[in-house]
């Protein structure tokens, strides 16, 4: 049939039968349907034999046993450790076989836990817990027994019998944040091994690979009590790599068999990781390049940490359908390996548990991402760490992933040194405990030295926190954030003999260790004990009370002041105790028994407030920092600048009304003397400026009380920057010194601003020469120098000399004598230095170390000493400083001579009037020496008002 051009053929079609068409069909049809077949036989014989080849492949190409091998692995991929058991141990598996038992008789014991019975919320109010006295049986690198009467006889013959002396004793300190080994001291670019900086993420690193056994800080930490720290790496990048807990016993002099990394290891089976992370300002300092790399800002980090834990996720996923397949069909079926990539493995291990992590987090943006992050992922945080709006958001903490929410491990009150630092509080410790959260003091060494570790919780319960959350913050809390909970942070049997017996209130303003065990060994041979007054303690002290309210007036009475250490012009009817003091108009009118002032007073409703211990002091003074010229440490736009090659003038760039001038005011630092910076913190060239610091502006009447105090130059490391040596630094100065002996004295100078009018000042006498220095050669090249001006003035002139003031000074002790003879005096900036550079690697650490520090051996020598801080932070700490030198002078010291290392030792040794003034004072409630003490009015020397606290 013929089909018409474009037409379709139909559906069916109707012919008539042929019979010749239809066989033909039929054979066709059989054909085709015979060839079908044998294809089909074809195709599937060749599937089976295909199949069979890649069958019989992966036997031949695969091992069978580490097939197996990846089996038994993938039980470890979905376990989660435990913490690991204290009690029921009969050893410590960190004990070194013949280690002698020791016997700690007669203690005064903080167990780290209330008394059985007492409720949780009860615990949480500080009820149950106290000092109790007993002894500790260490055995076996373990707690064995705590009890009262252990008898002596029991024991093997060759057990040490250790007398306590009724001294308090803890768990050995936790330090849940520091660097040491990685970041060793004095700080070498050879030993930094703190970051590693080849890329933002790398959890694949280890501070483990870093650590060096022989850096002396371990020994300086450890004669602060502190038994454990968690060593981090540092926080340049989002995620840093793996931390681990070390104890600080290294080697054979500390008791152990060898010297290695992994005989650090205060869990020797590993039980759990660490890991560390960090949002924020560093990560974008280090890694961002506009156009070619990130990340830039927050926006990045962010996209980083979800971009790492997306890898880590699937690779968790590849895992996991392995494992799965692999039980169900058998390892001979697979046909691969486990999937396992080392760059991601310890970020696997996160999502699955396996890790504590710790995040270097301060801002609420940060905290909120990161916990945004937890949630996204699944994983939990062990604590956030510098954390200082923490107790901004504790609602936000609670929303992260997991069964508890992150403690926040912090400073006290070191604050201010970057932008992300510029908001925090002292009184975070406190809020935080207050809203169920938990704090957690650390040291971040070198950054803080954490010999000191425990000083940090001191300052915070003279903050607010209780006692018992104080003294918690760096032993149990730690412990139960590090998985250690059942081992180290209590005085308890089964817990590792990590312990520390202290010369005062571990809590109180220099306390220190007289011995420290780590798994039952005594860690120093011969330690030097000072000579403090023992007082028995039974109930934790009291939480001190803080300024809820401050109030501007120009009149107000205080009574109860126990002491005042004013000029007896201003308190001629005192007499000792219980005096009041009347301040009218802003000043003090009266000091003693004020009876008319109190009945004027009374009649006219003028505030008068009742206080216990009171004191009225002096204002204090710093010296030596950048207060007054920096507002954000690394901020260039708050911060007045410098460099080597300037010399200025410090009134030039004074910037009033800041933060930090707030804080020394209310803290009792009414006068600064701040100098030009030479090159970084802590380094000075040009001149000094005196100030106050509750003024607005430079123009306020009494904002400046001595427009040129002193002139400076560096001559500490940084002095290179400038000089490329330090003996060339010296020449220098030398040089410009003689030439201001030979310049012309009669002869007037157009411009008495400049470096060399200024220099013919201080070889007249009548400005001081004031060095950044800390070595003691460098210290002594300046002593030559100073005779050769000497000399030069005596012969050109008609005699005197220079007046020579050192600043920093770690090392001025060991020329205490040549100083005090030459008339020098030594600003210790800061108090007590830890050999965190080259040139103060001899400084004196202090008991059980070191018999002293360098203030004792200056103060012995006759010499005057006064201290500087060297951080702008510190002005909290000021009276505590003085405390410190207070409490370990062994009698060396005074109340009035401590108090005057901060306010009239400066002016003496300046050659300034001192801070004598009706209108400028503090009056403390308690002594400004010890923690806890209030501030409750400053007279700034500003103005006819005084600020009071209430």
């Amino acid at each position: 049939m013929d089909y018409g051009k474009g037409e379709l053929p139909p559906y069916s079609a109707t012919a008539a039968p042929d019979w010749r068409r239809r066989r033909s069909v039929r054979r066709s049809r059989g054909i085709k349907l015979f060839a079908l077949a044998c294809l089909a036989f074809i195709v599937y014989a060749q599937w089976r034999q295909i199949e069979s080849r890649s069958k019989h492949g992966s036997v031949s190409k695969l091992s069978v046993e580490k097939l197996n091998e990846d089996l038994r692995f993938c039980s470890k991929l979905r376990s989660k450790p435990q913490d690991p058991i204290g009690l029921g141990r009969e050893r410590n598996a960190r004990y070194v076989d013949g280690h002698k038992s020791t016997l700690i008789k007669n203690a005064t014991i903080w167990v780290g836990e209330p008394a059985d019975g007492t409720s949780a919320e009860d615990a949480r109010a500080g009820k149950g817990f106290s000092w109790t006295n007993a002894d500790v049986l260490l055995e076996y690198g373990l707690i064995k027994e705590v009890r009262k009467d252990i008898d002596a006889g029991s024991l093997p013959s060759d057990t040490t019998i250790w007398d306590a002396k009724g001294r308090q004793l803890t768990s050995g300190i936790i330090d849940m944040h520091s660097h040491a080994g990685v970041d060793s001291l004095p700080d070498l670019v050879g030993n930094d091994d703190t970051n590693e900086m080849g890329s933002n993420i790398t959890p694949y690193v280890r501070s483990i690979d870093g650590i060096n056994v022989f850096d002396h800080q371990i020994q300086v930490i450890k004669s602060g009590g502190v038994t454990s720290s968690l060593v981090l790496p540092g926080s340049s990048n989002n995620i840093g790599g793996e931390a681990f807990v070390i104890k600080h016993a290294v080697g054979k002099p500390d008791g152990r068999n060898e010297t290695s990394i992994a005989d650090l290891l205060a869990d020797p089976d590993r039980n759990w990781r660490y890991i560390k992370m960090a949002c924020g300002e560093n990560s974008k300092r280090t890694y961002g390049k506009a156009g070619e790399h990130g990340p830039t800002s927050r926006l990045g980090e962010s996209w980083d940490f979800r971009h790492a834990f997306e890898q880590a996720e699937k690779q968790l996923q590849a895992q996991d359908d392995w494992c799965t397949l692999a039980d169900s069909v058998g390892v001979e079926q697979m046909d691969g390996y486990l999937p396992q990539e080392l760059e991601w493995e310890t970020l696997v291990a996160v999502l699955r548990g396996q890790v504590h992590v710790n995040t270097h987090c301060y801002t609420v943006p940060d905290l909120e991402a990161f916990v945004d992050h937890t949630n996204e992922f699944k994983f939990p945080v062990r604590a956030f760490h510098h954390a200082h709006q923490t107790f901004l958001i504790p609602e936000v903490l609670k929303r992260a992933w997991g069964d508890t929410p992150p403690a926040s491990a912090l400073f006290a009150d070191n604050m201010w040194y970057k932008a992300e630092a510029y908001i925090g509080s002292e009184y975070a410790g406190k809020v935080l405990y207050e809203n169920g959260l938990t704090p957690i003091y650390v040291s971040d060494n070198p950054v803080l030295n954490a010999q000191h570790v425990v000083f940090e919780a001191a300052k915070a319960f003279g903050y607010g926190l209780p006692y018992h959350a104080a003294l918690a913050s760096v032993t149990t809390a730690p412990a139960e954030r590090l998985g250690l909970g059942q081992r180290i942070g209590k005085v308890k049997p089964g817990f590792d003999a990590d312990v520390v017996v202290w010369d005062s209130d571990p809590l109180s303003v220099g306390a220190a260790p007289v011995q420290v065990w780590i798994d039952g060994t005594a860690q120093f041979d011969d330690p030097v004990e000072l000579k403090k007054p023992f007082t028995s303690v039974s109930s934790p002290p009291e939480v001190p009370t803080t300024a809820e309210e401050t109030v501007v007036a120009s009149d107000v009475v205080f009574t109860g002041v126990s002491k005042s250490f004013l000029s007896s012009e201003l308190q001629q009817e005192y007499h000792g105790q219980n005096a009041t003091v009347a301040i009218s108009g802003g000043k003090i009118t009266c000091v003693g028994t004020c009876a008319t002032e109190l009945k004027i007073a009374s009649k006219l409703g003028t505030k008068i407030i009742s206080l216990e211990n009171g004191y009225l002091t002096r204002p204090f003074t710093v010296f030596g920092s950048l207060i007054g010229l920096n507002g954000i440490d690394a901020e260039k736009d708050t911060d007045n600048g410098g460099s080597p090659d300037i010399f200025s003038r410090g009134i030039d760039g004074l910037a009033l009304d800041t933060k930090k001038l707030h804080y020394a005011q209310k803290y009792g630092v009414t006068r600064a003397i701040s100098a030009p910076k030479y090159s970084g913190s802590a380094t000075h060239q040009g001149t000094s400026v005196g100030f106050r610091t509750g003024a607005k502006h430079a123009l306020e009447e009494g904002a400046v009380f001595a427009d040129d105090v002193a002139v400076h130059y560096t001559l500490d490391l940084s002095a290179k920057r400038g000089s490329t040596s330090i003996s060339n630094a010296v020449n220098t100065l030398r040089h410009k010194l003689l030439e201001a002996v030979a310049a012309d004295t009669k002869a007037s100078t157009a411009d008495p601003y400049t470096e060399a009018a200024f220099l013919s000042k201080v070889v007249d006498g009548s400005l001081p020469l004031a060095i950044t220095v800390h070595s003691a050669d460098t210290i002594a090249a300046i002593l030559k120098v100073k005779e050769v001006v000497d000399n030069a003035i005596e012969s050109s002139r008609t005699g005197g000399s220079i007046r020579l003031v050192l600043i920093g000074g770690a090392e001025s002790f060991l020329l205490a004598d040549e100083l005090a003879a030459a008339n020098v005096g030594v600003v210790l900036s800061p108090l007590l230095s830890y050999r965190n550079d080259w040139d103060q690697r001899r400084a004196l650490t202090g008991a059980p170390l070191t018999n002293g520090t360098a203030v004792d051996i200056l103060v012995a020598a006759g010499m005057r000493v006064a201290i500087g801080i060297n951080e702008d932070w510190l002005v909290r700490d000021v009276g505590l400083l003085a405390g410190i030198a207070y409490k370990n002078s062994q009698g060396g010291l005074s109340e009035k001579d401590a108090l005057g290392l901060v306010s009239d030792n400066v002016y003496a040794l300046l050659g300034l009037e001192g801070s004598e003034d009706e209108n400028e004072f503090i009056v403390f409630e308690g002594s400004p020496l010890e923690l806890g003490a209030r501030v409750r009015a400053v007279g700034s020397g500003v103005g006819r008002e005084v600020m009071v606290f209430v």
